[in-house]
Order: C-alpha cells, then sequence, then structure tokens
C-alpha cells in the first residue's frame, strides 16, 4: 500500500471556531452534503472541487474549509460518504475501527470501497449536472484520500490529499493528472517510508506532484490541528494554501 489502514490517530483532535456559511443538500435525493459557494466576484465559473473528508465527516471543522476553499473561488461540495455513521471526533476508547469500516456502527452499513465509491460518483454526478462544473478538482482528508486517488477516471482533473491513509499503489499508479500531498512528521499512516514509495510512484506516473512534509505535526493537523499551538496553527494554514495554490494552478 502508498499508506497504511486508519487509525485510533484519524479521530483525535481540535474543534475549531468559526460559524459555517454554507448550506445542507441532498445530493442524487438520498446523500448529506454541505455546499459553500464562492461571492460571485471571486467565483472561478466552471471550476469546483468534491470535499471528501476524514472519517469525522460533515462537522464543524471540515464546513469551516469548504468555506475557505468557496472564499477562494471554487463551489465546493462537502459529501457524507458514510450514510448518517461517521465516528465521533476523540472517540471513546475500545471503539473498534475496523468493525465500523467493515460493517458500520449497527452491522448494517457497510464503509467499504463498495460501499463508498457510489456515493463518490453521485457526487461528481451533481457537480457536473445541477452545479454546472465542468472541471473539478477534489480533496481528501485522511480516509478521503483514498477515494480522491482512485476516482479520477471518473471526473476528477486534480487532487490534493493530506495525511492520507488506506490509499492502495495499484490506485496510486492508476491516477489521471496532477496530485498534491501534505504530510506529518509524526504519521504511523503515512511514515516516511510510505511517502518516499508514494514519491516514486508519481515520479513513475509522469503527472506533475507535490508532496510538502510538515514538521513538528501528527496525522490529521490539515483539519484537526489545536490552532492555539503556533506551529501546528501555522502547518494546517499552510496546508491549505498548499492545495488552493495547487488548484489554482492546474485546475483553471
Amino acid at each position: 500500500m502508498a499508506s497504511n489502514p486508519p487509525a485510533r490517530c484519524c479521530t483525535l483532535g481540535v474543534k475549531h471556531d468559526g460559524t459555517p456559511t454554507g448550506t445542507a443538500v441532498k445530493v442524487a435525493g438520498k446523500h448529506d452534503a454541505y455546499l459553500a459557494k464562492p461571492p460571485a466576484d471571486k467565483e472561478h465559473k466552471g471550476a469546483g472541487i468534491l470535499f471528501i473528508p476524514d472519517v469525522i465527516g460533515i462537522w464543524q471543522n471540515s464546513k469551516l474549509l469548504a468555506d475557505q476553499f468557496a472564499a477562494n473561488g471554487y463551489l465546493t461540495l462537502l459529501l457524507d460518504v458514510f450514510n448518517g455513521d461517521p465516528i465521533p471526533l476523540n472517540r471513546p476508547p475500545g471503539f473498534d475501527f475496523m468493525a465500523w469500516l467493515a460493517k458500520g456502527s449497527d452491522g448494517k452499513n457497510p464503509h467499504t470501497k463498495e460501499a463508498v465509491d457510489p456515493i463518490i460518483l453521485d457526487g461528481i454526478k451533481a457537480l457536473q449536472e445541477e452545479y454546472g462544473i465542468t472541471k473539478i478538482g477534489a480533496v481528501g482528508y485522511c480516509f478521503g484520500a483514498k477515494y480522491v486517488v482512485r476516482h479520477y477516471k471518473d471526473g476528477i482533473k486534480v487532487g490534493y490529499v493530506a495525511h492520507p491513509s488506506f490509499v492502495d499503489e495499484d490506485e496510486l499508479k492508476a491516477i489521471g493528472g496532477p496530485l498534491a500531498i501534505s504530510a506529518a512528521e509524526t504519521d504511523s499512516i503515512f511514515p516516511a517510508e510510505k511517502r518516499y514509495r508514494s514519491e516514486e510512484i508519481l515520479k513513475e506516473v509522469g503527472q506533475p506532484y507535490q508532496i510538502n512534509l510538515f514538521s513538528q505535526v501528527e496525522h490529521g493537523f490539515a483539519v484537526r490541528c489545536d490552532p492555539s499551538v503556533k506551529v501546528q496553527r501555522f502547518a494546517k494554514e499552510q496546508a491549505f494554501l498548499q492545495a488552493v495554490t495547487w488548484f489554482d494552478e492546474y485546475l483553471l
């Protein structure tokens, strides 16, 4: 694999202050989503972002990030890929992560690629047909990174991922467009050897790529860091700027 499966570090973090400004919408009449629209005078016509979140799903921090992408001109659709069954922030001790992935909290709602892929396809279709997006960028944090990488073939033109998990090497080898990665110095899910291997694969693929490594931060920093800690806040802000700059260069 190009990155390891998710673990407890995928749910730890800090809730950020702010007031989300987007709206709740439905995708394909059945999937919850959050839509952040850009100001009319800043909108990049025809360009938008599919936001595939970490396992905490649609919540305060992911909404605020979607709003930030919109403020930079990109209509952004934050998609619930867990059918209303995300993991709570700072999950309780003893939570069986792998059982949740395989079967969901109720034992009947799996979060495998067979369950998630159709939701991603519905999100791409909604961007294209409902919102007039012809140039789709995608962002994926942790769990979401796998589905950015998997769906270039279905309409994603440019991707950005942060502290990726669960990405298979074959999936990374199959990307059909530019990819940027924000990585943490301390990350058992995307450790140095996986980072180096990803670099080797991306070089072989031949698409534009960028891998930024941020010191003194851990897995999840781009979404769930403690903003009261200066180095963490800086890394989060720079990772976001990396994403926006990447889209400005390769999506527009």
